[in-house]
């Protein structure tokens, strides 16, 4: 246990650079990082983690082993410009334990810009909030980490464990960015995510998938269509089958520990939809992009063979041109419990209610994570838990100044905790 003295010059420490960690903040929403658009972004984290003192790497997350890995989810875009970037603090006494601070760079798309009420890159500061794109997720939580480290130096001790700070790509779409650290050989004796996440803890996530549903018939004249076959009609039979799937699976969540509360814990979402080539013609084709969501412990195998079947009986008995093909497109991910009674989730609770002056709160959430990656490849405590925030991937996305800070002391008294310093 580190001192009351060594507490109070760490909380000190972060609220001395607050405006710093703002500014820091700004900077990066200021920086659109979609996908495949994220390097001007990383080069600013890179800058940062250099000015930090650390040993920097820098690669592509492509790779054959990636692709070969079972918590793959194939890509549509070329991974060869994406790159990871990580910055690693090697101690001088490396006698504490080790940790890894991870956060993602992607953000999702804007939509019209006509629908905010501000640039959605400006990152204005108003009431007691930051607006932008990526300011709650998870750009604020990716400079907190940062600040929360480089806290412990500022606040004049050095730490006894080796820490290794992560901005990853593909979160919002994969999962494959955290995963590729993985495989770089990136592992600790826990981990910290600091998403968006209600100054709580994340208990347990689902699992997702992202497939393209892609129904094909036979096109004819407008005047002859009892002799054709409508694509995009029978893409609404198709859309219905999987609400059909969806409620079948919410009825099963007395069975998945940590999900029995949740008035909709599975969740089937249809992200777009395009077909047909001229107005006066019968569809011959329509697609829809499709996001569902399994329990944990669901392989993400055996939910993609109940989703297949469900889909492809759809098209049994009707008109016989009626032809499905699925294709997965993105997240093929099992989802993940962070079961209680860690040394790692003990620390977060003490070093959270020193910071908030309140008990550590856990919720699950029917909602993507990284975590699934360090839980069930690495094997690794894995803590998400980060600031308040609002309309995260909706129009004037925001998140709180206040929770912020709060969250970023938290987390640097669980970094000085948990990897030690020398107070000497």
């Amino acid at each position: 246990m580190i001192t009351t003295d060594a507490k109070q010059r760490i909380l000190a420490a972060v609220d001395a650079r607050f405006d710093d960690q703002l500014a820091a903040t700004a900077e990066l929403v200021n920086s659109p990082s979609r996908r495949e658009h994220e390097e001007p972004a990383q080069n600013l984290i890179e800058s940062r983690l250099q000015n930090l003192g650390l040993d920097l790497d820098r690669w592509s997350i492509d790779s054959p082993e990636l692709q070969a890995h079972p918590g793959f989810g194939p890509s549509t875009v070329d991974y060869t410009g994406m790159t990871n970037v990580v910055g690693t603090y090697q101690p001088a006494q490396n006698i504490g334990k080790t940790l890894i601070l991870n956060g993602h760079i992607d953000v999702v798309p804007q939509g019209p810009e006509d629908k905010w009420s501000r640039s959605p890159w400006d990152a204005e500061v108003r009431d007691g909030w930051m607006y932008g794109r990526g300011a709650g997720d998870m750009k604020a939580g990716l400079i907190a980490n940062l600040f929360a480290f480089e806290s412990i130096s500022q606040a004049g001790f050095d730490l006894t464990g080796r820490v290794h700070l992560q901005s990853v790509v593909e979160e919002e779409c994969t999962g494959n960015g955290s995963l590729a650290a993985l495989l770089r050989g990136y592992t600790a004796d826990a981990v910290i995510i600091s998403e968006p996440e209600e100054d709580a803890l994340v208990r347990a996530n689902v699992g997702v998938l992202w497939f393209t549903v892609r129904v094909s018939g036979n096109p004819t004249h407008p005047r002859e269509m009892a002799n054709g076959f409508n694509a995009i009609d029978a893409a609404f039979e198709v859309m219905q089958v999987l609400r059909g799937l969806e409620q079948t699976w919410n009825d099963r969540k007395g069975e998945h520990p940590y999900f029995e509360d949740l008035d909709h814990p599975i969740n089937v979402n249809f992200g777009e939809i395009r077909g047909g080539d001229w107005p006066s013609s019968v569809p011959a084709w329509c697609e829809l992009q499709v996001r569902v969501a399994t329990y944990p412990g669901t392989n993400a195998d055996d939910a993609w063979a109940e989703v297949e079947k469900c889909v492809t009986d759809a098209g049994a008995g009707s008109d016989p041109t009626f032809e499905t093909v699925l294709t997965p497109n993105g997240f093929y991910a099992d989802g993940y419990v962070l079961e209680p009674g860690s040394d790692a989730e003990e620390l977060l609770e003490q070093t959270h209610r020193e910071a908030f002056d309140a008990e550590l709160t856990s919720f699950t959430t029917p909602g993507y994570l990284d975590g699934r990656v360090f839980v069930n490849y690495g094997q690794m405590p894995t803590l998400v838990y980060g600031p308040v925030s609002e309309n995260i991937h909706g129009f004037d996305e925001r998140v709180s100044i206040e929770s912020v800070r709060k969250c970023t002391q938290s987390m640097a008294l669980f970094i000085a905790e948990w990897c030690g310093i020398d107070e000497g």
